[in-house]
């Protein structure tokens, strides 16, 4: 099995892409993350906030998977080449009801500003079990819903943290901290007109130690390098794969991206 451990710790910004099972096809879903792959992103995360469950969910890592497994192998074949290893597959599930056993490891995560039991601890409860038994390797993670919110902040009822609530998420940081999480996601959004405020990142970096995942409304190199300056480990982006039916596009322009929040300039 591929290992995550990489996954939390602090080195070099690094860009995940987050595929949809219920936007695309699971053949659509493996091209992209193909050129998610070949651009320098380090994870594919695999969820949505509505739409998916167990069926589409594990045909989609599975085909990932597959897809990703065959262009680690001719890598292998080609004595001039640099092979870098298969990529996380990672879950980042709705909750209990779309998993995959098939899957590297899964966010195992309590949405913290959410005002439903089910998002705190419900689904976590409900799906822990079957996460054990099916040997998925956890990663347990501190998730915040930032304004505008989106779907993810009206299906997980989040009482929204706005740009200028610095001492708000300073605290949720912290408590993340101390719960022992080894992720913590800020979250704007998918598809969100605005990513999380560059405030609100830097005052959660000021808070913990624990690597900062960022996602929501970054659709291009220049948002996400004010994310990384701010203090973000991670730049998550989903709206902007599926935007390209072009795998060759796609690719181009997720390396761009991560040459662009990798930049000192």
């Amino acid at each position: 099995m591929v290992g995550v451990e990489s996954i939390v710790s602090r080195d070099v910004p690094r860009h995940a892409l987050l595929i949809d099972p219920a936007d695309q096809t699971p053949d659509v879903a493996a091209k992209r993350a193909i050129a998610a792959a070949m651009a320098g992103s380090s994870m594919i995360l695999i969820g949505g906030s509505s739409g998916t469950d167990s069926d589409n969910v594990d045909r989609t890592v599975v085909a990932i998977r597959e897809a990703l497994e065959l262009i680690e192998w001719a890598a292998t074949q080609d004595s001039d080449a640099q092979t870098q290893g298969r990529i996380p597959i990672i879950l980042f599930p709705q909750g209990a009801n779309a998993l995959s056993p098939n899957a590297d490891g899964i966010t195992f995560m309590m949405l913290m500003n959410s005002t439903d039991p089910r998002f705190l601890i419900g689904e976590q409860v409900a799906g822990a079990s079957y996460i054990k038994k099916a040997g998925i390797r956890p990663i347990p993670m501190g998730y915040l819903i930032c304004a505008p919110g989106g779907k993810a902040g009206e299906v997980g009822k989040a009482e929204l943290i706005k740009p200028g609530d610095v001492k708000r998420v300073s605290s949720y940081a912290a408590a993340a901290e101390l719960f022992g999480f080894q992720l913590l996601y800020l979250e704007a959004g998918s598809g969100a007109a605005t990513p999380v405020s560059q405030d609100l990142i830097s005052a959660a970096r000021r808070s913990t130690d624990i690597p900062i995942v960022v996602g929501g409304g970054i659709r291009n190199g220049a948002t996400a390098r004010i994310a990384v300056e701010a203090g973000a480990d991670w730049i998550v982006t989903g709206t902007l794969g599926e935007e390209f039916e072009n795998a060759d596009e796609l690719r181009e322009v997720i390396s761009e991206l991560i040459i662009s929040m990798r930049s000192n300039e």
